[in-house]
C-alpha cells in the first residue's frame, strides 16, 4: 500500500474536541503523501460507535473531494459532521479513501473516544428567536381557526327605532275655528290678521246699524202711545 500519513485536528474553538448536538461539527485532515506515486484523495466518511462493545451505531456524512495529491506533498482538506445522540461519550472513526491508478485504498483518519454535549443556550441567538417566533404564530392561527370553528358567534343587537319626540305644547282647535297662533308663521299671522280686522269691522258697522235701527224703532212706539 501507498503510504499517506493524517494528522487530525479540531479547530482551536474546540479545544476539547466535543462534539455538539444540533451544530455542524468540523475536523480538519492534514493529508501527507509519502509515497513516490501520485494519489488522489476521493472522499472522507465516518461513524459513531460504542465505546466498549464497539458496536455501530451510526455513520456519519460522506464528503467527495476528488483532489490529487503529488507525491511527496502535504495537503490539509476539512470534514463536517452533525450529531443527534444522548449526550456521553462514543467512539467516533474517519477514514480517507484514495486511489492509485484503478486501485482504492481506505486510511483511517481519526479513531477515538469523544463526548456528546448540548449546544449552550443563547437567548440572543437569531435561529432560536426565529423558531419560538415561527412556533407561537403558528399555535395563534390554530387557537384563532379552533375558536372560530367551535364557540358560537354573538347575534347583534337589534337597534331600537327612533322615538319621535312630540311637540311640548298641544294644539289645540275648538269648533269655532279657535287656534294657537304661537305655531302660525308671523307672515301668515299678517294676512289673517288683515282678513280678520276687514270682516270684523263690516260685523261691527252691522252691529251698530242695529242697534240705531232698533233704537229708532223703540222712540217711534214711544211716540205712538
Amino acid at each position: 500500500d501507498p503510504e499517506i500519513v493524517i494528522e487530525t485536528t479540531f479547530p482551536e474553538s474546540n479545544p476539547f474536541g466535543h462534539v455538539v448536538n444540533g451544530e455542524r461539527n468540523q475536523i480538519f485532515l492534514v493529508v501527507e503523501n509519502r509515497s513516490d506515486k501520485n494519489v488522489t484523495l476521493q472522499s472522507v466518511a465516518g461513524s459513531f460507535h460504542h465505546p466498549e462493545t464497539g458496536t455501530l451505531i451510526k455513520n456519519t456524512s460522506s464528503l467527495t473531494y476528488g483532489f490529487p495529491l503529488l507525491e511527496g506533498s502535504k495537503l490539509q482538506i476539512p470534514y463536517s459532521f452533525y450529531s443527534e445522540f444522548k449526550p456521553g461519550d462514543l467512539r467516533l472513526n474517519i477514514w480517507l479513501e484514495h486511489t492509485i491508478d484503478d486501485d482504492k485504498y481506505r486510511v483511517t483518519a481519526y479513531d477515538s473516544v469523544v463526548t456528546i454535549v448540548e449546544p449552550e443556550p443563547s437567548w440572543l441567538d437569531f435561529k432560536l428567536l426565529s423558531t419560538y417566533l415561527i412556533v407561537l404564530a403558528a399555535l395563534g392561527g390554530v387557537s384563532y381557526a379552533a375558536y372560530n370553528a367551535y364557540v358560537p358567534s354573538q347575534k347583534p343587537k337589534r337597534k331600537r327605532a327612533a322615538q319621535v319626540s312630540a311637540p311640548v305644547g298641544t294644539v289645540t282647535a275648538s269648533g269655532s275655528g279657535g287656534y294657537q297662533e304661537e305655531w302660525i308663521p308671523e307672515h301668515h299671522l299678517k294676512k289673517t290678521k288683515g282678513k280678520r280686522t276687514k270682516s270684523d269691522n263690516a260685523a261691527v258697522s252691522e252691529e251698530s246699524s242695529g242697534e240705531v235701527n232698533g233704537t229708532e224703532g223703540r222712540r217711534t212706539r214711544k211716540g205712538k202711545k
